[in-house]
Formats: C-alpha cells, sequence, structure tokens
C-alpha cells in the first residue's frame, strides 16, 4: 500500500517538474543572446512550436519604443510574408549627421506554419544599438491555428524565477577596443605607415645617406694615399 502511495507520489512530482520546466526550454528567444552597445548585429527571433495539435501560423515581435533603431531589416524567410510598422518618434534621432523621426515598433511574419514539434528562425539586422542600456526586451506574440495566442511578453528580473511566457531579451555587453578604434585604425588611407613608420623611414634615409658620405671620404684618402705612395716609390726608383 505504501509502495503504490509512494509512486503515486513520484509520478505527481515527475508531472509537476514538466509542467513547470515546459515554458523553460520551449520559449521564444533572441540569438545570439548579447550583442556589443553601439553597434549593428543580426539578430534571429527562435519561434519554438509547443502545441502537439496545432502549427503556428503568426509571429508578432515589438520593438522598445523607448530604445528606437534607425535601422531594421528583416530577412526573407521561405513560405512567410513579413510586415514591418513604423511610429512616429517623440524625440527625433541623429544618425550620420541627419536627424530620423520615425523607426520601426513591430515587425510581424504571417502566411507560413511552424509544424508541431519543429522551430522557425527570423533573422533581423538591427542598429544602431543602444550603447547607455544594459538590455534590450522585445515582446513576442505567438498566434497558433487554432486561434491559440500566447504572448511572451513578461520582463524577466534578476534574482528572481523565470516568468512561464518570458520576453525575449537581448543583452548588451560593452564594445571591445578594437570595435571602437575601427574607424581611427582606417584614417591613414591605407597607406600602410603610420607617422612612426615615416619617422623611422627618414631615420634610414639619413643613416643611409651619412654611410654613403663616409665611405665616399674614405674612398677619397685611401686614393689620396695610393697616389703619393705610388710617388714616393717612384722617386727612389729614380
Amino acid at each position: 500500500m505504501k509502495s503504490s502511495r509512494v509512486s503515486a507520489a513520484a509520478v505527481l512530482a515527475a508531472g509537476a517538474v514538466l509542467a513547470l520546466s515546459g515554458p523553460a526550454f520551449a520559449h521564444v528567444s533572441v540569438q545570439p543572446g548579447d550583442a556589443p552597445k553601439g553597434g549593428f548585429a543580426t539578430l534571429a527571433f527562435k519561434v519554438p512550436n509547443e502545441r502537439d495539435n496545432a502549427s503556428t501560423t503568426q509571429v508578432e515581435v515589438n520593438f522598445p519604443t523607448d530604445q528606437p533603431l534607425s535601422s531594421v531589416m528583416p530577412q526573407d524567410v521561405p513560405g512567410w510574408t513579413v510586415t514591418v510598422e513604423k511610429s512616429k518618434l517623440a524625440k527625433p534621432l541623429t544618425v550620420h549627421g541627419k536627424q530620423i523621426d520615425e523607426a520601426v515598433t513591430k515587425v510581424t511574419w504571417s502566411g507560413g506554419k511552424i509544424e508541431p514539434g519543429k522551430f522557425q528562425q527570423f533573422p533581423v539586422s538591427v542598429g544602431k544599438l543602444p550603447d547607455n542600456a544594459d538590455r534590450m526586451v522585445f515582446k513576442a506574440i505567438q498566434t497558433y491555428d487554432n486561434n491559440e495566442v500566447v504572448r511572451w511578453i513578461e520582463e524577466p528580473k534578476e534574482g528572481a524565477p523565470e516568468p512561464q511566457t518570458p520576453a525575449p531579451v537581448l543583452k548588451l555587453t560593452a564594445a571591445k577596443a578594437a570595435d571602437a578604434h575601427h574607424d581611427d585604425a582606417k584614417k591613414p588611407a591605407d597607406s600602410g605607415h603610420t607617422a612612426e613608420d615615416g619617422h623611422t623611414e627618414a631615420a634610414s634615409g639619413t643613416s643611409s645617406d651619412t654611410t654613403a658620405r663616409v665611405l665616399g671620404v674614405t674612398g677619397i684618402v685611401i686614393g689620396v694615399a695610393g697616389v703619393a705612395f705610388g710617388v714616393t716609390g717612384r722617386r727612389r726608383t729614380s
């Protein structure tokens, strides 16, 4: 009797673990999970199908309005139609000296199908990423062909358990020194020489000229000595 009770309890516990862990490994996510601040990146929203009896037919990704991006370009996904929506900005952006008064706030993929047990990636090229924030949250909405809608909009909080329907989060990391000075590295006009190289070449040229002069003077001295020696020898002979 006790054995059957223990077995039943174990089954219930295992079921509870699976129920709680399901959303943790099957939620909509953004890959890669991090990107350098202030740069451009290609992101892919990974959308798995969580249902056994329905297919995903629409995916909507909302871009944060308080972190507008000057460029959002979705890549074509075979079988899917992409729609890009823009909104006016309360504060225009200045990019390359030009003001931008609107930005992409929503990208929707529809008309395709993610069947049970499969997933689909939706790539997007974005930039310029914020340089004054540590993350970006993209709230996503997944629609199934049975009219079920799953809203992946809960923002994860540090130190707290993961929500049941977490929103995709992109972590923004510090830009690498090489990336930060990438433009400065191109300023020498691809000549392959720096100011220091020019100084070195000038010093090398001066050294070469000095050596040539010393050798020239030495040759003259040796020549004069040879002539004098020859004259002296002739006098002794005569």
